[in-house]
């Protein structure tokens, strides 16, 4: 079988289902493992994805508005691979392709080619997801174990929580303009052991304002922005340093804010959903969980190298 992924979570998934060997294209936000770096690229964004977080945000908006694609696929690539499944996602067109980034030539190209696409913002729906591509790619015991392994985990997690001190979370998905975590973020917040004060479980992203923020004043400001790392993250938090009041805020008082890689984890809809409620509960209770990813996936802001 030929697999060809136009979704990070995606390709991870078909790893995690031992069907790497089975990939022959990927997307251009594909790099999990890393050796899928090696494999041909199939789209790639139609702006500058290197501009200050304000800029894409407008560059975004200015696009969408005027019915403008925000990622091209490579579709001549994609017809010469002659992928036997096409996997894509339908729940966020500003995040990653979905299948109206392909033009009419290139569906009636592909009209024999199953497309399955992950399409939740829910924890149960992301479990549900990858036992639908396990079924596609004839994977579907390994992707019952999958499911099975993180739903276990989860409980583990939930359980050595549940006695806890649950801390107010704050998690912001974007920095300028302030947008608040939605989809599958607080859930994993409250599977951690957490409190999200102000972000819709299961529903998209939403704007706010810094006022809102100061309002809910919550003992955790967790920042991890969609697609960005920990050290570009790290180069707008002076934006938000800069807003009146921050510095009465109480995580900011109590030395817990925090970033963390919103790339690899908080708004991937894939197998690393697992690890990021482990990152969240390590950063939640601090006392109680090892801190195995301190300094890799999240960080204090100031950074407390070795502080904890």
């Amino acid at each position: 079988m030929r697999i060809a992924s136009l979704l990070a979570s995606g390709t991870e998934l078909v790893c995690a289902l031992g069907a790497g060997d089975s990939l022959v294209a990927r997307s251009h936000e594909c790099d999990h493992p890393e050796w899928v770096r090696g494999l041909p690229a199939l789209s790639r964004p139609t702006f500058d994805t290197s501009l200050a977080s304000c800029e894409i945000d407008r560059v975004v908006r200015e696009r969408l508005r005027a019915g403008q694609p925000l990622y091209e696929v490579d579709e001549e690539l994609l017809a010469a691979l002659a992928p036997d499944v096409l996997i894509t996602q339908t729940h966020c067109e500003v995040c990653a392709v979905t299948p109206a980034d392909l033009t009419q030539e290139a569906a009636l190209r592909l009209r024999r080619t199953p497309v399955v696409a992950l399409a939740t913002g829910t924890l149960d729906g992301i479990l549900e997801g990858f036992l639908n591509v396990a079924g596609v790619i004839e994977r579907r015991e390994a992707g019952e174990e999958l499911v099975t392994g993180i739903r276990r985990r989860l409980a583990l997690i939930q359980e050595k929580t549940r006695p806890l001190p649950q801390p107010t979370v704050v998690c912001l998905e974007w920095i300028d303009p302030i947008f608040l975590m939605g989809n599958w973020g607080p859930e994993l917040v409250a599977q951690s052991g957490g409190t999200e004060l102000l972000g819709a479980p299961g529903g998209h992203s939403v704007g706010a304002q810094w006022e809102d923020v100061l309002r809910a004043d919550p003992l955790v400001l967790l920042v991890a922005p969609c697609g960005f790392g920990i050290e570009r993250t790290l180069t707008e938090m002076p934006i938000l340093a800069k807003k009146p009041g921050w510095n009465d805020l109480r995580a900011v008082r109590s030395g817990r804010v925090v970033v963390a890689d919103g790339n690899r984890y908080f708004h991937r809809s894939g197998p690393g959903t697992l690890e990021t409620a482990e990152i969240l509960a390590e950063i939640l209770h601090p006392h109680e969980f090892p801190p195995r990813h301190e300094n890799k996936a999240w960080q204090s802001y100031p950074s407390r190298r070795g502080v904890h």
